[in-house]
């Protein structure tokens, strides 16, 4: 067993000195004080302790991209770093657009993943079929990307879209840039600029009008069928004005995410 001595204790909201105690992989009682009885003891006085993070959006790059980086390699990094559970995105090469391409990659981390993993189905103009084989148990959701990915992973037919939003039962879970207003953007820099764009331009090419049009319209979607929908990293502050705040989240069927280094910027 692993005795930790007088963390301070970060849970469920609130914050405390606490003794821990690990009986082979689980947690068996957190107290003010636990006696020492032929425990290996950590002495975390001064020090914070926080149940593992769940990282609800990674890209592992496997397969396909692995140059980059691969499963065993980021889940190790992510345990490394206090994340235990993950859900990997679907735009590898192939794309994990079907059943049996995301099964493959279950499999793989199932051999070689330190940590635990849940990855998503990705989404085409026309792979509806395959959505609906999505087990819920399993897959922790449906990933559309409403901006430019890899492969034909952009889904920007609005019948497709509203058919995904209507049929699907998991969590839809969307990255949101409007790309007929983000290539508009990027064609009168290279007028200005030519093939030498200027790095601070681009919050001028994925504008906060291309970020709030292609946010504004999935909430449209959910609102519309009664979807669970998730927004990925949001980066205006006028997206936020689309979500509820009179309402408690364990109620909510629609809600966002910011990443830190977006808030920073």
């Amino acid at each position: 067993m692993i005795l930790i001595k007088q963390a301070t204790l970060v849970n469920e909201g609130q914050t405390a000195v606490k003794d821990v105690l690990i009986d082979g992989s689980f947690i068996s009682q957190i107290a003010d004080h636990i006696p020492v009885v032929n425990h290996r003891v950590i002495d975390a006085k001064g020090l914070h302790l926080f149940p593992g993070v769940i990282d609800d959006q990674v890209h592992f790059r496997e397969p396909g991209l692995t140059h980059k980086g691969e499963l065993y390699t980021e889940a190790k990094a992510a345990v490394a770093g206090g994340i235990t559970s993950y859900m990997e995105m679907p735009n590898t090469v192939p794309s994990a657009v079907t059943i049996d391409l995301l099964e493959q990659k279950y499999s793989r981390a199932s051999e070689v993943s330190l940590a635990n993993y849940s990855f998503f189905m990705g989404t085409t103009n026309t792979n509806l079929d395959q959505l609906l084989k999505v087990d819920p148990a399993k897959v922790c959701g449906v990933k559309i990307f409403m901006g430019s990915s890899t492969g034909d992973m952009l889904v920007d037919d609005p019948q497709a879209l509203d058919a995904i939003f209507r049929e699907v039962k998991t969590l839809i879970a969307t990255h949101c840039e409007s790309d007929p207003m983000v290539k508009a953007n990027a064609a009168r820099m290279r007028e200005q600029y030519g093939d030498d764009i200027p790095m601070s331009m681009h919050a001028v090419i994925r504008d906060e009008e291309a970020c709030y049009a292609s946010s504004a319209f999935p909430v449209e979607l959910a609102e519309k069928h009664g979807t669970r929908l998730h927004i990925l990293h949001i980066s205006t502050a006028k997206e936020t004005f689309l979500f509820r705040n009179d309402i408690p989240l364990s109620e909510k069927k629609i809600t966002a995410a910011a990443c830190i280094h977006h808030l920073w910027f």
